[in-house]
């Protein structure tokens, strides 16, 4: 790669900070195994005016997705289950199961499942549950009124048996829908395995992968090096809705927010998540997606077979399930597998690429993706809860276009 190209990549960066639509970011290039880009532009903490420094922790929200689902497969390659089986295998509460659907005349009704949502359909969010902050289907109301995202008290135990006492958005395998599924899958690890899920990451995960510095909390001895939060309220704060931080965003707020309510960097016997809750930076999570991008292994060190992360990284969505959407616009050109996007057509996608690429992003703008044929990595980490800005995509074509060779 042209390190004189990568130089492109800083004054735009630096563009957000200056334009005061985010605090401050770090983004990192790696290729063929080597970093060749790694810069930080603006602030970690605007009012102690405390520069963004290379060693910052994260909240990465959504960006746990990933590592939640590798966790299960490991334990999927130990044949403790299979992609088909029901989740009421392990769960049983989820064999009573109703779907909240509406008549001709607009009015909501449960009725029967015609399927039972399975592991996959929970990987690939067909499962039918939903979040509560999407506004899609009638049953997230239902998800506000039980507080589903917002108690960071609650155990990953409880609020699982919560969601299966709620209704699904849908039959299962009859759409795409952004979910708590990964949260599900979270408690299945620990069922499955007998053990609490920030110990069976830590063992089976981080400390192999030398994941220093990722975890559900943050050591008070190292919690100054957490970025702060600023952009939109709370995504998990009790009834937000996209249509909320929309109208947030489109009034120009950009504030701190206090997250630790919903979001708690102090250890806490409770607090563990699927779809949100680790803490990362971004050396750690380079660790993690070169393990993905060498097909499983680092260092020495195999985490999964290569068969397993392609079957991870393939597409399992059918024609009629594409584009998904998360918020507009649709993801054109991409499919979606175990837990991650998957690009398929360049073209369709608009932006640099290969087809075979994947990854995910968070709600605080945080974003990653790996592309196997180029060898490339690519990490984008801040603390800017749900801006509506690209920054993402500029770092994607500022990296393809230092490509020269």
């Amino acid at each position: 790669m042209s390190l004189k190209r990568l130089e492109r990549i800083r004054p735009v960066m630096q563009g957000y900070v200056d334009q005061k639509k985010i605090a401050g970011l770090s983004t990192m290039i790696a290729r063929k195994g080597k970093v060749v880009h790694f810069e930080q532009v603006g602030q970690l903490d605007k009012e102690l005016n405390k520069p963004m420094t290379e060693d910052a922790v994260f909240r990465i929200y959504s960006m746990t997705k990933p590592i939640i689902c590798v966790a299960l497969m490991t334990l999927y390659e130990q044949g403790k289950f299979q992609l088909t089986d029901p989740v009421a295998k392990f769960i049983p509460a989820f064999n009573d199961l109703k779907v909240l659907e509406c008549d001709e005349k607009g009015e909501a009704k449960e009725v029967d499942l015609v399927r039972p949502p399975t592991i996959r359909s929970l990987l690939t969010h067909t499962s039918g549950l939903s979040y509560d902050f999407l506004e899609d289907f009638p049953v997230a109301e239902l998800y506000r009124q039980a507080g589903i995202l917002n108690n960071a008290e609650s155990t990953l135990e409880e609020l699982v048996h919560e969601l299966s006492r709620l209704p699904l958005a849908f039959q299962p395998a009859s759409n795409w829908h952004y979910s708590l599924g990964i949260d599900v899958a979270a408690r299945l690890i620990e069922i499955i395995s007998g053990q609490a899920l920030e110990q069976f990451l830590k063992e089976n995960i981080f400390d192999p992968l030398g994941m220093v510095d990722t975890g559900f909390s943050v050591d008070p001895e190292e919690q100054h090096r957490i970025a702060a939060m600023y952009g939109l309220p709370d995504l998990c704060s009790p009834k937000m809705t996209m249509s909320k931080l929309f109208d947030a965003w489109s009034s120009g707020f950009n504030e701190r927010i206090d997250v630790s309510a919903t979001y708690p960097a102090s250890k806490s016997v409770a607090f563990a998540r699927g779809g949100h809750g680790l803490f990362s930076t971004s050396w750690d999570y380079l660790r993690f997606s070169q393990m993905l991008l060498n097909e499983g292994e680092l260092a020495g060190v195999r985490i999964l077979a290569r068969k397993t992360v392609n079957l991870m990284h393939t597409n399992y969505l059918q024609d009629d399930l594409l584009p998904y959407v998360i918020a507009d616009p649709p993801a054109y050109g991409y499919g979606f597998g175990l837990g991650s996007r998957v690009l398929m057509n360049v073209a369709e996608s608009e932006k640099p690429g290969s087809v075979g690429e994947f990854g995910w992003a968070g709600a605080a703008k945080t974003y990653y993706w790996v592309d196997p044929q180029e060898e490339i990595i690519g990490i984008l980490m801040s603390q800017s809860m749900m801006q509506f800005e690209k920054p993402e995509a500029d770092l994607q074509v500022l990296t393809y276009q230092a490509l020269i060779a």
